[in-house]
C-alpha cells in the first residue's frame, strides 16, 4: 500500500459513566481517516491481557487497520468524568502499553509509504515511545511530501517544553485548541496579544503549511501564510465530546489528501466533529453525506 495516513501513539480504552469505549487520538485519526476512504493505519501498543484482546477486536469489527505489537505492560485506560456540558475530564493511567511501543523494521517499512502522519505529545511522556515517534518521522522520504500533522493534545501534566517545541519544528501542520494555545504562549513566552496574533507567530517560527485553531463553540480556524479561514461551530444537541478533535483533523487532512481547498476541508471538518459531537464515544460510524 501507498499514501499511508498514520496515526501514532496512544491506543486505550475510555471508561465513561455509561461504559467503556475504544479511543485514543491517534486511534481515533485513523479510523475516521479509514471512514473518507483513504489507507488510516493506527499504530500503538498493548498488553497481553484481556482489555488488549478485546481492542483488537474491536479495531477488526470497526475495520480500522493497524500495527499494534504486543509489550509487557498493561493496555492502556482512561478514566473519563463528563461535566454538565458533556466535556470530558481525563485521568490518565501511566506506565500502559502504548507508552511503549517498539521501534521495529516493519514500522520503518510503513514510513516509506507514508503520505501524512498525525501525532501528538501524550505519547511522548515516555522516552520510548517518542523515540519511536522521532525515528518514524525520520524515516518518511521528503520525496512523499508528506503532511505532518502534531496535534498537540495538551493532557494533565504530560508534556514539556522541549517535546512541544520539537514536535512544533518536526510537523508542517499544527493543530491547537484555545486552551493549549494559552498554555503554550506562557511555556514560550508569547503574552498580551490576541489569540490569532499568536496563531500567525508560531505560523511563522515554525515555517508551518497550516495552523489550526479550534476554539469549541467559539468556532475554528485554519490560518495558512497570509490567509484565515474562520467558521462558526454549527449548535448541536451534545451527548460527549470524546473525539470530537480527532475527527475534525481526519476530515480535514482526508480533504487536503483528496485535493480540496482549505476553505473546504474546512467546512467537512467542521460538519464532521459537529456530527461526533451528537454521539457517544470517539469511534461513530460516520454518516455517508458527510464521507463522500
Amino acid at each position: 500500500m501507498e499514501n499511508l495516513v498514520i496515526g501514532m501513539g496512544e491506543a486505550l480504552w475510555d471508561v465513561l459513566p455509561d461504559g467503556k469505549k475504544i479511543g485514543g487520538a491517534p486511534a481515533n485519526f485513523a479510523y475516521h481517516v479509514s471512514q473518507f476512504g483513504l489507507p488510516g493505519i493506527a499504530i500503538s501498543a498493548i498488553g497481553d491481557d484481556p482489555l488488549g484482546a478485546e481492542l483488537i477486536k474491536n479495531f477488526d469489527e470497526k475495520n480500522v487497520k493497524y500495527h499494534i505489537a504486543t509489550v509487557p505492560y498493561p493496555t492502556g485506560t482512561v478514566q473519563v468524568e463528563l461535566d454538565a456540558a458533556g466535556v470530558p475530564q481525563y485521568e490518565i493511567k501511566e506506565n500502559v502499553a502504548w507508552d511503549n511501543i517498539p521501534e521495529t523494521d516493519n514500522l520503518r517499512r510503513i514510513a516509506k509509504d507514508t503520505k501524512a502522519f498525525c501525532f501528538g505529545s501524550l505519547a511522548q511522556r515516555n522516552i520510548v515511545t517518542r523515540n519511536t515517534i522521532n525515528a518514524f518521522l525520520n524515516a518518511i522520504p521528503a520525496d512523499n511530501d508528506p503532511l505532518i500533522v502534531f496535534d498537540i493534545n495538551l493532557r494533565q501534566g504530560f508534556y514539556t517544553p522541549d517535546i512541544l517545541a520539537n514536535s512544533m519544528k518536526a510537523c508542517n501542520i499544527l493543530k491547537i485548541n484555545d486552551e493549549e494555545l494559552v498554555t503554550v504562549s506562557r511555556l514560550f513566552g508569547y503574552p498580551g496579544i490576541d489569540l490569532q496574533d499568536k496563531c500567525w507567530i508560531l505560523l511563522g517560527k515554525y515555517n508551518l503549511k497550516m495552523l489550526i485553531l479550534t476554539c469549541g463553540i467559539n468556532g475554528s480556524y485554519v490560518f495558512t501564510p497570509g490567509n484565515v479561514s474562520f467558521l462558526p461551530t454549527p449548535m448541536v444537541e451534545v451527548a460527549d465530546t470524546v473525539g470530537a478533535g480527532d475527527s475534525f483533523t481526519a476530515a480535514f487532512i482526508s480533504s487536503i489528501l483528496k485535493g480540496k481547498s482549505v476553505s473546504q476541508a474546512h467546512f467537512k471538518a467542521v460538519e464532521t466533529s459537529a456530527f461526533v459531537c451528537t454521539q457517544h464515544g470517539a469511534m461513530p460510524v460516520l454518516p455517508k453525506n458527510l464521507t463522500e
